[in-house]
């Protein structure tokens, strides 16, 4: 019992629809590989057209919510995940709900009214993935959802705290109000960069959930995105993480942790003014199927 509900993730429910693509398709819609996009009114065609040109798979996901289902497989304890975000009232919102309790996470979903379940497209070429995620619904989560009680019971119970940054284009307040509750109860909060865009278009939104993060996730594109943008002249990912690390936190019973991945490279840990490398086991190429999924934590 100890472990029910000791781990909480919030963000965008997504169903993906997965393909294998060629480079007509991206060039078409001006897709770049290794990139993760929210989509724009020359993209809203091409959810149907890689359903009706290639084989797609359908899979519940969603960055934070592939987290906590593979969390939750790694606990193999039923309930000791949780997650909340927004779908729709429609099919694709039901097998989101089937597929997550089936995998054993609590989820409790918002469910609008009006707008459908987000989908995002994952374009795969010679094993490389790109995302563009449409967050329809995923888009209209509301903080009010979050302070019902049975929702805020969610809170109170978890010692632990994961949400992508993808979740500060939606309801950012709901992110503060979590990782607040964190720091004054000596939990752990931990947040992940998510995408180069995150860190520049959103900076002011990120900048104030920063102070509260005791774990800070994400790739050496996104660490170099965000170093840009804060002005710090360097791309060294090593420094980068370090001075992560140091940045001011809002509660001093955890020290921040700052963890980089680099596709194959060394994973790069900054913590207690040190780097550790951290190196990667490589998969044989032919046993790639594609990137999807890697790096989403």
């Amino acid at each position: 019992m100890a472990y029910e509900g000791i781990l909480l993730g919030m963000g965008n429910p997504l169903l993906d629809i997965s393909a294998v693509v060629d480079d007509a398709f991206l060039d078409k819609y001006d897709i770049k590989l290794n990139n993760a996009i929210l989509a724009e009114e020359k993209h809203l065609s091409m959810y149907d057209e890689m359903s009706s040109k290639y084989e797609v798979e359908f899979i519940a996901g969603g960055a934070t919510q592939n987290s906590i289902k593979v969390a939750q497989w790694m606990l193999q304890i039923p309930g000791a995940t949780s997650y909340m975000g927004c779908i729709g009232k429609d099919k694709y919102g039901e097998e989101m709900k089937k597929d997550s309790t089936a995998a054993g996470v609590n989820v409790h979903y918002y469910e609008d009214e009006a707008a459908p379940t987000g989908t995002c497209a994952v374009c795969v070429v010679g094993g490389e993935r790109s995302l563009i995620a449409n967050l329809s619904a995923a888009n209209c989560y509301k903080s009010e959802h979050l302070k019902r009680p049975e929702n805020w019971a969610l809170v109170e119970k978890a010692k632990y705290y994961y949400i992508a940054g993808f979740f500060l284009t939606v309801s950012p307040e709901s992110i503060l109000l979590v990782a607040e509750h964190a720091a004054a109860n000596n939990k752990v909060f931990m947040m992940n960069l998510s995408a180069p865009f995150i860190c520049e278009f959103f900076k002011d939104a990120q900048e104030k959930v920063l102070p509260y993060m005791d774990y800070v996730f994400g790739n050496e594109t996104e660490a170099r995105t965000f170093s840009r943008v804060h002005g710090w002249e360097t791309d060294n990912v090593e420094e980068i993480a370090l001075k992560i690390s140091k940045l001011p936190k809002a509660s001093g019973a955890h020290k921040r942790i700052t963890v980089i991945t680099q596709g194959a490279d060394p994973v790069v840990v900054g913590e207690d003014g040190k780097v550790k490398l951290f190196p990667v086991i490589l998969l044989p190429k032919e046993k790639l199927v594609d990137t999807n999924g890697a790096g989403t934590l």
